[in-house]
């Protein structure tokens, strides 16, 4: 296994981090290692406690890490959120070697042309996304390195967010002992594995229904066109049947993977379980029809608030229709209660990869996919990522039994101290 063709994935969700190692072979990827943690430090897509996230993204990198028994230093980190904000962009260039051909050193300045615009201080640029090449007045060039040419051209767009929210997060993969090797927009990622290219192409939504979130964005003539995030999702889910059935969330979060029913009217009502009622050691039995009353109606609710941020961002008709992706949505039921709810063609998003065939991963195998192709064009380094000192931990413990022994011979004087000191308190006392 070669460790210069290694990339690693960090996505950040509100209920669960996941860290995806990947190998990319002629351009090809295979997916090689996986790490899932709890999410503790964050909630409605936001970090509210950095040393808990830390500590979150450090177990999912340890698991990943023991599956490839190797040492994650790099990862590409997947930002998201309502802070984002989606400019159009245009640079223009001469093309600067003798035989006119454009190399790679063209890209990164018509790139860099392509960055300079006002921005307001708050506001940071992650990336750019070169939608098109134009080189002496010839459009729709994707790649046009090793032409030849005199002027050379890019159409794109400049992802921007909010600074407080990059470094917050970016501060929380530091201090997990990681380095970013690049940011990208997790929309965007995700559409590059749920999405097919005719669907970009008519006009498709996309919407990831997480944890603690939600985020919906739309894609027409092959290119992110708008993104928005509200603050409900799967969290909302488990709420509510903790609160219907009177029982821990922990409990109820189970009892929502193992026997929950997105759709009231093909629910099972034999399908029964038993419930421990909170604060008390008694059982209460429900059936999969009466928690999926309770599921359905959040779930329509949360549909619902999608649609209506379709409208606010100003889109009428959807040739492509819906695509659904997300922890939330593997779920039965969850497909034929969007039918009803956004009366379109819908499907299910799920990256072919084993290992990591559900839902919850196709924003971080995107954001592998994006990440490699959107470095290929912009002439990014993006290797490597891993180092294969995995196993060098062992002499440290050895160092730490040293330093031990060390204590053990001046320990004696102070258990002496510790002794004479409560012996002059009995003394104290019984004087």
């Amino acid at each position: 296994m070669n460790q210069n063709e290694i990339l690693v994935s960090l996505d950040i969700g509100t209920s669960r981090i996941k860290v995806i190692i990947g190998e990319i072979m002629n351009d090809s990827l295979n997916i090689i290692g996986v790490g899932s943690s709890k999410s503790n430090g964050m909630k409605k897509g936001a970090i509210v406690d950095i040393d808990q996230t830390v500590h979150s993204i450090k177990s999912a990198v340890e698991q990943a890490e023991r599956m490839v028994d190797m040492k994650i230093d790099r990862v590409v980190v997947g930002v998201n959120g309502n802070h984002i904000q989606l400019q159009p962009c245009h640079g223009v260039v001469a093309v600067s070697s003798e035989t006119r051909e454009i190399g790679n050193e063209d890209i990164t300045r018509v790139i860099d042309a392509a960055q300079v615009v006002s921005i307001p201080p708050e506001r940071e640029i992650i990336d750019v996304i070169p939608q098109q090449f134009i080189v002496d007045g010839q459009d729709e060039i994707t790649d046009p390195r090793g032409m030849i040419g005199v002027r050379l051209e890019m159409e794109g767009m400049i992802i921007t967010c909010a600074k407080t929210v990059l470094h917050n997060t970016l501060k929380c993969v530091e201090r997990a002992g990681l380095e970013v090797l690049d940011v990208c927009l997790q929309p965007l990622a995700t559409g590059t594995v749920a999405l097919s290219e005719d669907e970009t192409n008519l006009g498709v939504a996309l919407v990831d229904v997480g944890g603690g979130s939600t985020t919906i964005s739309i894609f027409d003539e092959g290119h992110l066109r708008g993104t928005s995030m509200i603050p409900y999702g799967g969290d909302n889910l488990t709420k509510d049947l903790s609160v219907g059935l009177r029982t821990s969330t922990q409990e109820a979060e189970k009892i929502k993977i193992d026997h929950g029913h997105a759709f009231f009217d093909d629910a099972n009502e034999e399908e029964t379980f038993s419930v421990t009622i909170i604060g008390s050691n008694r059982e209460q039995s429900f059936n999969q029809l009466q928690i999926s009353d309770m599921i359905e109606a959040r779930l329509e609710e949360i549909l619902v608030f999608a649609a209506q941020e379709l409208q606010r961002m100003g889109v009428r008709e959807l040739p492509g229709g819906f695509v659904l992706t997300g922890g939330a949505m593997n779920m039965p039921g969850v497909l034929e209660l969007a039918q009803d709810v956004f009366n379109s063609n819908i499907r299910l998003a799920i990256p072919d990869y084993i290992g990591v065939r559900e839902p919850q991963y196709t924003s971080g195998v995107g954001i592998l996919q994006f990440a490699y192709r959107n470095a290929k064009i912009q002439g990014k380094e993006m290797f490597p990522s891993v180092s294969m000192d995995f196993e060098q931990p062992a002499p440290k413990k050895q160092k730490r039994v040293a330093k031990q022994t060390k204590e053990e011979e001046t320990e004696e004087p102070k258990k002496k101290k510790k002794e004479s000191g409560f012996q002059n308190l009995l003394k104290y006392f019984f004087d």
